[in-house]
Order: C-alpha cells, then sequence, then structure tokens
C-alpha cells in the first residue's frame, strides 16, 4: 500500500510539474515557447543517446543513398528531435489558439474531396495515420471544424496526466476509444456508422503481417485491415505535416482504399495493409525529418529472414531501443 501512495505521488508530483511548464509556455509569447522548443529538441538530441543511434540506424537503411554521408544523416536525426519538441509546444498552445472560426490560420485540408465524403458518409470510415508530423492536430481540427470523430489510443500509466490529455483531445468533439480496452465500444462505433483514426505504424511483433516499408520488411498490425473487412469501412489514409512556420500544417489525403476491392482476394488483408503502408511511406519521405525514426519499427522480422540475420557478425552501428 505504501509503495502504491508513493507512486500516486510521484505521478501527481509529475502532472503539477507539467500543468505549471503548460501554464508558462501559454502564458509567454510564441516566438519564446517555439524558442524553447529549439533549446528542448538540442538538448533531447545530445542526451538520448541510445534513440539518437537507432535513428540512425533507421535513416540510412531507409535512404541508402545518405549512407554513407554521416552528416547528411546526423542533421536530419537533429531535426527529427527538434521537429518532436516543436510539436509538444504546438500541442500545448493549440488549446488557446485554434478555434472554430480561425482553424484555417493554422490547417487546411489537401485533397479534402474524399475526407469530406468519407466523414459526411453513412459508411463507417477508418481513418489511418503514424507518427509523421503532428498526429493530434487532425482530429482536433477535424472537431473544431464540425465533424465528430473518435481516435483509438494507448492510456497513459500516469493517471493524472492521461485525464488531462484526454481533455486536451476531446475538446472540439473527438472521442477516445482505449486502444487495449474498448473493443465492444470501437465494434458499437463502426457498425452504426462512426468515423475512426488510428495510428498504424508500430511494429506488431512475429504474429503481424509482413510487408515492406522502405524497402524492409516490417510486421504490421492485422487489426487495420480486418476492421476494414468485417465493417465495410471505407479507409483515407492521412498524414498532417507542418509546412512553413510552427502551427502551420495540412492535412493530406494521400490514398483512399475500399475493401471492397479485394472481397475476392485471399490475401486481402496483406494486400490492404501493404497499400496503406505505401501511402504513409510517400508522405514520410515528402517529410522525412517528421517522421518519428525513434522507434523500432523494423524490430520483428519474418523467421527465416532473422536467422539469416542472426548468422552474420554483429555490428556496431547501433543500439536496441
Amino acid at each position: 500500500m505504501a509503495r502504491k501512495q508513493r507512486r500516486q505521488s510521484i505521478d501527481f508530483l509529475v502532472y503539477l510539474l507539467v500543468r505549471g511548464l503548460v501554464c508558462v509556455l501559454q502564458a509567454v509569447p510564441m516566438s519564446w515557447a517555439f524558442a524553447f522548443a529549439d533549446c528542448l529538441g538540442w538538448l533531447a538530441y545530445q542526451v538520448d543517446r541510445r534513440h539518437r543511434q537507432v535513428a540512425a540506424d533507421n535513416l540510412r537503411q531507409a535512404f541508402p543513398e545518405l549512407a554513407g554521408d554521416d552528416a547528411a544523416i546526423d542533421q536530419l536525426v537533429r531535426h527529427c528531435y527538434r521537429h518532436l519538441a516543436t510539436l509538444l509546444i504546438e500541442l500545448v498552445l493549440i488549446p488557446r489558439k485554434l478555434h472554430p472560426e480561425n482553424w484555417r490560420r493554422y490547417a487546411s485540408l489537401v485533397n479534402a474531396g474524399p475526407q469530406v465524403n468519407g466523414l459526411l458518409g453513412k459508411r463507417p470510415l477508418l481513418i489511418v495515420t503514424a507518427h509523421f508530423g503532428n498526429w493530434e492536430m487532425a482530429g482536433y481540427a477535424l472537431g473544431a471544424v464540425g465533424f465528430r470523430t473518435y481516435a483509438i489510443a494507448r492510456v497513459l500509466d500516469n493517471p493524472y496526466l492521461e485525464r488531462f490529455l484526454r481533455r486536451f483531445r476531446q475538446a472540439t468533439g473527438q472521442t477516445i476509444i482505449a486502444k487495449k480496452d474498448d473493443f465492444d465500444r470501437l465494434t458499437a462505433v463502426l457498425q452504426s456508422g462512426g468515423k475512426v483514426a488510428t495510428l498504424a505504424d508500430q511494429d506488431a511483433g512475429p504474429r503481424g503481417v509482413f510487408i515492406e516499408f522502405f524497402g524492409r520488411s516490417a510486421s504490421a498490425h492485422k487489426a487495420v485491415a480486418l476492421m476494414a473487412i468485417e465493417f465495410d469501412a471505407a479507409m483515407i489514409v492521412v498524414g498532417v505535416p507542418r509546412v512553413g512556420k510552427p502551427m502551420q500544417y495540412e492535412i493530406v489525403c494521400e490514398d483512399t482504399i475500399d475493401p471492397r476491392e479485394y472481397a475476392d482476394r485471399a490475401d486481402a488483408v496483406k494486400a490492404i495493409t501493404q497499400r496503406y503502408h505505401t501511402a504513409l511511406e510517400r508522405l514520410i519521405r515528402r517529410y522525412p525529418e517528421q517522421y518519428f525514426w525513434l522507434h523500432r519499427r523494423w524490430k520483428s522480422q519474418p523467421a527465416a529472414k532473422k536467422g539469416r540475420q542472426e548468422s552474420l557478425p554483429p555490428q556496431n552501428n547501433s543500439q536496441a531501443a
């Protein structure tokens, strides 16, 4: 019991520190807030050696034309950290800056037809995106415009921060569905024609479906394609890249996928999963510094390939995440 109380005390202290920092950043001029983001990104790059090396290794393999240019790879890694720090500050500022009457100042819809048609249609809709650009912006901005969407998200371990983040995510009408605990709710939403957003670029382990992503085998979750097939849900692949200065974004529809086109294919799940990963790759290649290269996206490999890799001499160009 004492240990649990101590954990709760630490969680609450962390929450108070975060809330205090949020209050300060929302009070100072935006230029100061983003100058702090630059400093935060620089500091994170300096101290986070492990993930810095993971990012560099991922970039070398994703962009083989840069594999021998250590300076270019290092520059991309630095930009990645800066982007992530800027994203955090943007999340702090969005509730104070982005409103229904001024959303066009901060976000614009690109290839808006499929997005609007899918959001207004009667069929269920899966909005597939990745840890790219400002992935939190789309749901917030669409809610500000008047669209009602749902998003699948992992619950934070700190309950105080979880409630704080949930209030932000749901402030304009988006509803959060817990990734692991709300399957019945997710089913009900899709059966009623709801519009659900999901991040679809995580490693799925050895039981996932293996597709090609940046020229390498990657394990992907089958659930997205299975949901599309089971609930006859249309799919749009969306990215939210920053264009220009901070707080300036485009909500880009990169591809539309209709699972009905794959109804007669035995490999429908893999084909759909490959297609949306290919679309996400196109987006990331246009803005490589805005992808979350710090995670081990290619950690899991097919058994045969993994066996061949284990037989090779060890290399020291990266560390495990």
